[in-house]
């Protein structure tokens, strides 16, 4: 049996279809509008049928574990740090994998912008799925998203959560123009440093690894991604950190440990630098929010 949602420690904005219709109708929000946000943390046994699909399109980053989504009777894996995105209107399934379900950043986008948003970002029925330049960003952005509903109904919340999703869906395309004219060797880097999340690592040898001088690969490793080396991993990190106080009952000197940071009070330092609170702050204010409603078409 597949869940829609109810996994511990989700977050899930819908607006009502009545305001999101008259969202529609003014300026700025006509031209762009999220109609539904969220995060499911380590959904297992999640998964979707539209058989006519969905008035928006779908954008789901996966920011751990698999999962898979079927279109035209097609079948793509989606994989850590990777966006996948569903057409308007058009049939899908997708699931969790088994074995290793997925945690996911998820939102709706409709309005009159989004047909040349998604032109320019590339994805499509017959290649729906990219890896991110910077999943950490990404889910920054969705998070300001998920923020933004969660304060109230207002116009100006709504404007808001429309402008981070601009940013997101800007960056997506500009990421495809990075993959045009190529930047494989810092994505390689990237992949590596979210698959050996815990190891230390050192910029000059990273450089080596990409072929390029440390400062020719500080400067392009900043360009691609926003960030330097050091606060990139270090992002990377306090995500995962973020999902485990989430999703398990580990101490936080365990969670620590996993992520790379022996020193749990040094790591505490960090997690508040990036999430605005301690740990034992942030999985006691998470864990205690009631999750929304959702509505029969999300």
């Amino acid at each position: 049996m597949y869940l829609r949602d109810g996994f511990p420690g989700q977050r899930l904005h819908v607006l009502p279809r009545p305001l999101a219709k008259q969202a529609l109708q003014r300026s700025p929000t006509s031209r762009l509008l999220v109609t539904d946000a969220g995060y499911f943390p380590h959904a297992a046994r999640h998964g979707r049928v539209r058989r006519t699909g969905a008035a928006e399109a779908i954008f789901i980053l996966c920011e751990a574990g698999a999962g898979w989504c079927e279109m035209g009777e097609v079948r793509h894996d989606v994989h850590a740090g990777e966006v996948l995105m569903i057409p308007p209107r058009q049939p899908h399934r997708y699931y969790a994998d088994d074995s290793d379900p997925w945690s996911i950043w998820w939102l709706h986008v409709t309005g009159a912008d989004l047909p040349d948003l998604l032109a320019a970002i590339g994805l499509d029925l017959a290649r729906p799925t990219a890896p991110a330049a910077d999943p950490v960003q990404a889910a920054d952005l969705i998070e300001s998203i998920c923020n933004d509903l969660a304060r109230d109904e207002t116009s100006s919340s709504l404007t808001a959560a429309a402008g981070a999703a601009w940013h997101l869906l800007a960056q997506l395309a500009a990421e495809r123009h990075r993959r045009s004219v190529g930047d494989a060797s810092i994505n390689r880097i990237q992949a590596h440093l979210r698959e050996h999340l815990a190891e230390s690592f050192s910029v000059p040898g990273l450089a080596a690894d990409a072929g390029f001088s440390t400062s020719h690969f500080s400067a392009r490793f900043h360009a691609v991604t926003g960030f330097s080396v050091t606060e990139y991993v270090k992002r990377l990190r306090m995500a995962r950190a973020r999902e485990l106080l989430l999703t398990t009952d580990r101490s936080i000197a365990d969670i620590a440990a996993e992520v790379g940071y022996p020193d749990q009070f040094y790591f505490s330092r960090q997690f508040r630098a990036v999430a605005g609170s301690s740990p034992r702050h942030f999985r006691r204010r998470v864990t205690d929010e009631t999750p929304a409603d959702g509505p029969l078409s999300r």
